[in-house]
């Protein structure tokens, strides 16, 4: 079964573990959910939106993500599918890795294997997990060997090579990325869709009816969606107090912000934490 981006689907809905093969498709919204992401390309790589940025990653290579950061497919270059694994962000936590290449991809960065030793390995790895889970054999095996190899990537990990192969951008942008990039960079701010249309240099109107025919949400909403977002990364990843955090991610009341958590991810910022969050001793070795 290759599945594709479901556009009706709704924020933060996790996936599970998986090990799917996905068909290659323009995404008109990004997606987001609490997982780390495993990708692998066979034949050409694709271009992210990833944080106010353009990125291509590479084919042939073993990438991941946390995938709670907005991510969005805006451009590719072949129509094979592609591998995609989800592990959940809590089982990630518990095979305590080595601290930097936590931090590496709590800090929002796409990492990439570096070593091309590995390429033929990993593409027979991705078939076995694959259909393991077609197959319905038991997943236990599978998680056991994807938390092997990414076990190998984390302790073969040197920190200034993954800038290399991770980020590439890509100046080319039209004016409805250049809206989502805007909004990535600076959604901590208290911005209105004013100062969107006055950066991009079209009337806020006509910004806000072109991002909402491609994305099928108001400028609106999808800066709230970034702010909460942004908030559950730094709800599992600092003790900050929930009143700050708040504030640093652009909303001006608590009671909005509480209102927007609860009405987005169906719990209160509270009870996320408490049920998701972690301390970095957990993952030191």
């Amino acid at each position: 079964m290759i599945r594709r981006f479901d556009e009706k689907r709704n924020v933060f809905k996790p996936y599970g573990f998986s090990c799917e093969k996905w068909a290659p498709s323009l995404m008109h919204k990004p997606d987001r959910h609490n997982e780390i992401e495993i990708n692998y390309f066979l034949e050409k790589g694709i271009t992210y939106l990833f944080q106010g940025r353009k990125i291509k990653i590479p084919a042939n290579r073993f990438t991941l993500f946390w995938a709670l950061t907005p991510h969005q497919i805006v451009g590719f270059e072949s129509r094979q599918p592609y591998y995609v694994c989800t592990v959940p962000f809590s089982v990630f936590l518990e095979w305590k890795l080595p601290t930097i290449f936590v931090e590496k991809i709590l800090n929002g960065e796409i990492i990439s294997e570096t070593n091309p030793l590995y390429t033929s390995i990993d593409e027979a790895n991705f078939k076995r997990w694959f259909d393991d889970f077609q197959e319905r054999k038991n997943p236990k095996i599978a998680l056991l060997e994807i938390q092997a190899r990414v076990n190998r990537m984390a302790f073969e990990f040197v920190p200034d090579s993954s800038k290399s192969v991770a980020a590439t951008p890509i100046k080319e942008t039209n004016q409805v990325e250049r809206i989502a990039m805007f909004i990535a960079q600076n959604y901590t701010d208290p911005i209105k869709v004013s100062d969107i249309g006055q950066a991009i240099g079209l009337h806020p109107d006509h910004a806000n009816n072109i991002f909402k025919k491609t994305f099928g949400t108001t400028l609106s909403q999808y800066i709230t969606e970034e702010r909460i977002s942004h908030a559950q990364r730094v709800l599992l990843t600092s003790d900050l107090s929930i009143t700050q955090l708040a504030f640093n991610c652009g909303f001006q009341s608590i009671s909005r912000f509480n209102a927007a958590f609860l009405k987005i991810t169906g719990c209160t910022p509270r009870e996320f934490r408490k049920s998701n969050s972690f301390h970095s001793s957990q993952f030191e070795v």
